[in-house]
């Protein structure tokens, strides 16, 4: 009671101490297909596994215009699971980049990006402002947020330091916030073996029919529950003298 009242602002994160220090990783792995295969997402993961045990099926071909050979209505194919590497530990260095400012809390004035980008690079490009030439302009995956980059050294600290300022945009004044960028670097990752519990790997699919009807041929045979099958969420044919990529995600299902 003895102390003297004095006005006090506590500026920083406020967040559950839990939250803390913690990274939060969504995968999104890219898996190389080689011609003739195909992978095949089912709703169940007891379906993929009852097909993979399986191991060998024999799919029959509608015998429609694209065959003429009777002993190519039936093909067999080889089932396996589909095994991919995720990233357990991860260790990343932060540096924060000397030429680069991060601009955020932009207007929304209703014109595109580039636009936006154009009119941003005008006004940070001229000293005046406290700005140098312009080495490239972006914005920041789906952030909202814009990265400047000078062309030399000692422009972005003195921007940062002021932390807002009052950008001028066609006939209107906005006060943008004023960010240091920081550049992520991986250091060292550590990966362990993981199985897609609900989708398999199909191989040894001839080129026989064209890529929209293989693609539906085998998505009708591995429905039907009398060849062990069941409801197929996704499915990807890559043909014989391809090849394509699989992307998986988290399964949130």
């Amino acid at each position: 009671s003895a102390l003297p009242e004095k006005k006090m602002v506590f500026k920083g994160l406020v967040a559950n101490k839990e939250d803390m220090n913690k990274l939060v990783l969504t995968p999104r792995i890219r898996y190389p297909l080689p011609g003739g295969s195909a992978v095949i997402t089912f709703e169940k993961a007891e379906v993929a596994q009852r097909i993979i045990e399986m191991k060998e099926h024999v799919v029959e071909l509608s015998c429609g215009e694209e065959l003429e050979e009777l002993d190519r209505c039936r093909v067999r194919v080889q089932a396996a699971p589909v095994e991919i590497l995720l990233p357990s530990a991860l260790e990343i260095r932060l540096t924060q980049s000397n030429r680069s400012i991060l601009v955020s809390d932009l207007p929304h004035l209703g014109i595109s990006e580039e636009a936006l980008l154009d009119k941003l690079e005008l006004f940070f490009s001229k000293t005046k402002n406290g700005g140098s030439e312009v080495e490239s302009r972006e914005f920041w995956g789906e952030s909202g947020h814009v990265v400047l980059t000078f062309t030399r050294d000692g422009v972005a600290e003195p921007l940062i330091e002021r932390g807002h300022i009052q950008v001028l945009i066609g006939r209107g004044k906005y006060n943008v916030k004023i960010s240091p960028c920081m550049i992520g670097g991986i250091m060292n990752v550590q990966l362990q073996p993981s199985r897609c519990p609900r989708t398999v790997l199909l191989s040894g699919i001839p080129d026989v029919l064209g890529e929209e009807s293989m693609r539906d041929t085998l998505e009708i045979h591995f429905q039907k529950a009398s060849r062990g099958g069941g409801e197929v969420d996704a499915l990807a044919y890559v043909p014989l003298g391809w090849t394509g990529l699989a992307a998986f995600e988290e399964d949130t299902g």
